[in-house]
């Protein structure tokens, strides 16, 4: 945690938004979709429907336009309508800070509530999305028996400050992103190649 506190100090996520409202939207646009190509739908998204509100009433149809280059455009529209209306039926029109609420939001599951929770209310939740599930693994702060987010998810926090966790979960995704890649790891130029469980065998 040392290296990534001096690394990556003011590390956060690479969406793009300016409240928890417009958070939720990015987060949900971005399951098994690049940050980059959701921070290039939610500008002219944002401008159209500013808030839960004026998404509420709009159509599964008027925001496809609008989603349309993101993976799973057709059910992201969807569950982004629904989930304004949600907000505004239960919620007075405001995100929720509570996990269980969030989870009961159409296409917010886990991973999502999780991002929300540490991104937007500062709590100690561990969102495990692909990065963090594969660099995990690879760098030994889970066993091999962690063969689920969930598991991962709960063996991170075991071992990880509270106060941490938050910031721990952006380290985990932009190392994985930057230097632990998927295909071709950057191990010669990774600060914690000596303490790494696959690093250290190069």
């Amino acid at each position: 945690m040392a290296y990534c506190k001096q690394a990556m100090p003011e590390a956060n996520t690479e969406l793009h938004y300016e409240n928890p409202f417009q958070l939720l939207c990015a987060v949900m646009l971005s399951a098994q979709c690049t940050d980059k190509r959701v921070n290039m739908v939610t500008p002219a998204l944002f401008e159209a429907y500013p808030t839960p509100q004026a998404l509420s009433a709009a159509t599964k149809e008027e925001v496809l336009n609008y989603v349309k280059s993101v993976s799973y455009p057709n059910s992201k529209a969807e569950h982004l309508v629904k989930t304004a209306q949600l907000l505004m039926e239960r919620h007075g029109g405001e995100v929720p800070g509570d996990f269980d609420a969030l989870v009961a939001l159409p296409g917010v599951g886990r991973k999502t509530a999780n991002v929300m929770l540490s991104v937007a209310f500062d709590q100690a939740a561990m969102a495990v999305d692909t990065h963090v599930f594969r660099v995990s693994h690879r760098i030994g702060l889970v066993s091999e028996k962690c063969t689920t987010p969930y598991a991962v998810e709960k063996e991170l926090v075991k071992h990880i400050p509270e106060e941490l966790i938050p910031r721990a979960h952006h380290w985990l995704i932009l190392h994985g992103r930057y230097v632990c890649k998927s295909q071709r790891p950057l191990c010669e130029s990774c600060g914690i190649k000596a303490i790494c469980k696959e690093g250290s065998k190069h």
